[in-house]
């Protein structure tokens, strides 16, 4: 099985896992990611499979949606051991799934290849400007997160488990996650594109914010 078949292979299977989520997480969530990812890497390099393939199967193994990130991960592994993909390679792309999500404000990234810093930069720009705004409010509808409270402070968390048990609300995300992405890109390219999309974000929370002082 060569490489571009092995893609059409894991992204069929990726599809097949997140098609259909109502979270912003869904199939579309990854097409966006992978392709993101492949334009960066042409501008920055870095090897392209192992790029593709950690960008397609980025959210199988993620926190949001497994109570032991392990099982996630174990789940790639012996997809990509099918394949019969090298294991070194394997190595490398269930490290930078491992590593991708953001985990709260003061948790430093681990990425340590250029690999994963593309992988993470387009995750993350997915998260920000007009696509992070509507992903964040389909998220906090799931979940079951109130839009706004003004009652509810934000919160900058120190560590993983503070930021994955704290039950926040939409627009505090913006401040606990979205806001702080645009400076933790890691390659030129994304640090471009984020300008833009964060410059969106701060418009919407202005108008946010004008509509909700109109109440007064």
């Amino acid at each position: 099985m060569n490489k571009n078949e092995i893609i059409e292979k894991t992204s069929e299977f990726v599809k097949g896992k997140l098609e259909g989520d109502s979270s912003g997480h869904d199939w579309w969530h990854i097409f966006r990611v992978w392709n993101m990812s492949k334009k960066i890497c042409k501008k920055e390099g870095g090897e392209l499979f192992t790029i593709e393939m950690a960008a397609l199967l980025h959210d199988v193994a993620d926190w949001k949606f497994y109570e032991n990130e392990n099982e996630g991960l174990q789940l790639i592994r012996e997809f990509l051991l099918e394949l019969k993909i090298d294991k070194e390679i394997i190595n490398d792309i269930i490290e930078i799934v491992r590593n991708v999500s953001f985990k709260g404000a003061g948790v430093a990234d681990k990425m340590n290849t250029l690999e994963g810093m593309i992988v993470q930069d387009a995750d993350r720009l997915d998260a920000i400007g007009a696509t992070g705004v509507a992903r964040t409010f389909a998220f906090g509808g799931k979940f079951g997160n109130e839009i706004y409270n003004p009652e509810i402070k934000i919160k900058h968390h120190n560590n993983f488990e503070e930021y994955k048990n704290d039950k926040g609300t939409t627009i505090n995300h913006f401040y606990e996650k979205l806001l702080l992405l645009k400076d933790r890109m890691h390659t030129d390219t994304a640090k471009q594109i984020a300008k833009q999309r964060h410059l969106f974000m701060e418009v919407f929370l202005e108008q946010f914010y004008n509509e909700w002082e109109s109440l007064k």
